[in-house]
C-alpha cells in the first residue's frame, strides 16, 4: 500500500488534470472536457509511479507507449504532457486553434503520440501491433498502454484486437478501460456493468482487473499486478463522467461540450482550484535498444522467363520474398489466406517476420500501423474486396502519415 503522501499526490495530480482539461476546452470554446475527467485518477496513478518515459528522447526505443484510444479525451493528455513538462500551460490553452499541434484529437504532430486515434476502436488494435513490435521484433520490455473507452467497447475491431493480443500472448499490453457508464447520446450498452466487461475480457483469454477508478489507492493495486501478469491485462475502471464537479459528474448532456467561462470557475473551484503548478518526474526507462535485424544487401528482382505465364499474385509473393531477402526489416502480415496471396511464399523464408491476423483485417491493418510506428515496414495481404472492411483503418492511417503497404 503506498504512503498517504504517495496517495496524496496522485489524488493532487488528478485534480490538476481535470482543471486543466476544463481551462483549456473552455478557451477552445469546444472539446471534451468530462470525457477525460472520468480518467484523470488512473493517469495520475499511471505517470507518478507505473510509466516509463523519456519526454525527453521520444524516440528512445525503450519507451513505454500511451495511446488514447478515446481519442476525444485528449485535453486529459494534453494536461498530463503539461504535468510532465512537455509542454507550456500557454500551449495547452492553444488546444484546438488553427497553428497548433494540440488537436481535438491526437495525432502524431505530436511526438510523444504513435497514432492518429478518434475514429473510435483503433487505439488498442494499434495498440496491438506495438506490444507484437516489443515482444517479437524489438525484443524489449517496454509496456503499451491503451485507454479506452467504454462506448467502444462495442466496436468489431475490440474484440479483433482483444483475440490476436491473447494468441500472441501479449504480457507487455495493458488495456485500461475508463467505464464511465455514458457515451454521446446517453448510457453506453453495458453501463456499470462491471461482470459483463470482465467476462469477455476473460472470454478471449485476457487477465482481467475491475477496479474503482476513482479510488488511488485499488489503482495502484491493479497497476501493480498488471506489471506481473502473464498475459495480456485489462484494467476495468468504473467510473463517473465528469467526476470531480458537482454538475458533470454522471450525468447526461455533457459530452462534448466546453463549459461557459462561469461554469467553469465553479467547477475549479469545487476542484480545489488547483494552481496547476505541479511537475511530476516520470520514470525513464532502461537504455536498451532493439534486437539486431537480419543485414540489408542488395536486391535481386524475381525473373520469369518470356512468354510464360504466372499470376500477379504469385508475383507479388515472389517480389515480397525478394525484399525480405535484402531487407531485415521487412514483415508481413496475411488474414489466414496467404495460399492464395502468394505470402506465404514470404512466410516459408521467413517464418519469424510472418504475423497471422486470421479473417480479421481490421486489425491486421491497425497491427501493422502499430509495428511500422516503431519503425518497421509492414505488407498487409488478403483479397482487395475484404479491405473494404478496414477501409476506416486505411483512412485513419493516412491522418497518422504511416506508410501502409
Amino acid at each position: 500500500m503506498p504512503d498517504e503522501a504517495t496517495l496524496q499526490s496522485y489524488k493532487d495530480l488528478a485534480a490538476q488534470l481535470r482543471a486543466d482539461s476544463i481551462r483549456c476546452t473552455t478557451a477552445a470554446g469546444s472539446g471534451h472536457p468530462t470525457s477525460g475527467m472520468s480518467a484523470a485518477d488512473f493517469l495520475a496513478v499511471l505517470a507518478i509511479k507505473y510509466l516509463k518515459y523519456d519526454f525527453q528522447n521520444p524516440k528512445m526505443p525503450n519507451n513505454d507507449h500511451l495511446l488514447f484510444s478515446k481519442g476525444h479525451a485528449c485535453p486529459v493528455l494534453y494536461a498530463l504532457y503539461k504535468a510532465v513538462g512537455a509542454i507550456s500551460d500557454a500551449e495547452l490553452l492553444t488546444l484546438r486553434q488553427f497553428d497548433s499541434k494540440l488537436e481535438g484529437h491526437p495525432t502524431p504532430e505530436i511526438p510523444y503520440v504513435d497514432a492518429a486515434t478518434g475514429s473510435l476502436g483503433q487505439g488498442l488494435p494499434i495498440g496491438v501491433g506495438i506490444a507484437m513490435a516489443g515482444k517479437y521484433i524489438d525484443k524489449l520490455p517496454y509496456k503499451t498502454w491503451i485507454v479506452c473507452g467504454d462506448s467502444e467497447m462495442a466496436e468489431g475491431s475490440m474484440y479483433e484486437a482483444l483475440e490476436i493480443a491473447a494468441h500472441y500472448e501479449l504480457n507487455n499490453l495493458v488495456a485500461i478501460v475508463d467505464v464511465n457508464k455514458l457515451g454521446q447520446r446517453g448510457e453506453t450498452q453495458l453501463g456499470h456493468d462491471m461482470a459483463a466487461y470482465k467476462a469477455r475480457f476473460e472470454a478471449f483469454g485476457w487477465h482481467a482487473i475491475v477496479v474503482d477508478g476513482h479510488d488511488v489507492a485499488a489503482l495502484d493495486a491493479a497497476f501493480a499486478e498488471a506489471m506481473t501478469a502473464d498475459k495480456p491485462v485489462g484494467i476495468l475502471a468504473k467510473t463517473d463522467k465528469g467526476h470531480g464537479v458537482s454538475f458533470t459528474s454522471g450525468l447526461p448532456g455533457w459530452h462534448g461540450k466546453a463549459m461557459k467561462p462561469e461554469e467553469a470557475e465553479k467547477a475549479l473551484i469545487e476542484l480545489g482550484s488547483p494552481k496547476g503548478d505541479i511537475v511530476i518526474t516520470v520514470q525513464k526507462p532502461e537504455d536498451l535498444h532493439p534486437a539486431a535485424l537480419s543485414p540489408n544487401t542488395d536486391f535481386v528482382a524475381p525473373s520469369y522467363p518470356l512468354g510464360e505465364k504466372y499470376s500477379a499474385r504469385q508475383a507479388y509473393g515472389d517480389a515480397l520474398k525478394a525484399l525480405g531477402a535484402s531487407r531485415g526489416d521487412i514483415f508481413a502480415n496475411d488474414s489466414e489466406v496467404s495460399n492464395s496471396t502468394f505470402s506465404e511464399t514470404f512466410k516459408k523464408a521467413y517464418p519469424d517476420r510472418f504475423f497471422e491476423m486470421y479473417i480479421a483485417e481490421q486489425v491486421m491493418v491497425s497491427v501493422a500501423q502499430g509495428i511500422e510506428a516503431r519503425g518497421y515496414t509492414v505488407f498487409c495481404s488478403t483479397f482487395a474486396a475484404f479491405f473494404a472492411r478496414a477501409f476506416d483503418q486505411i483512412r485513419m492511417g493516412a491522418v497518422s502519415r504511416a506508410t501502409l503497404h
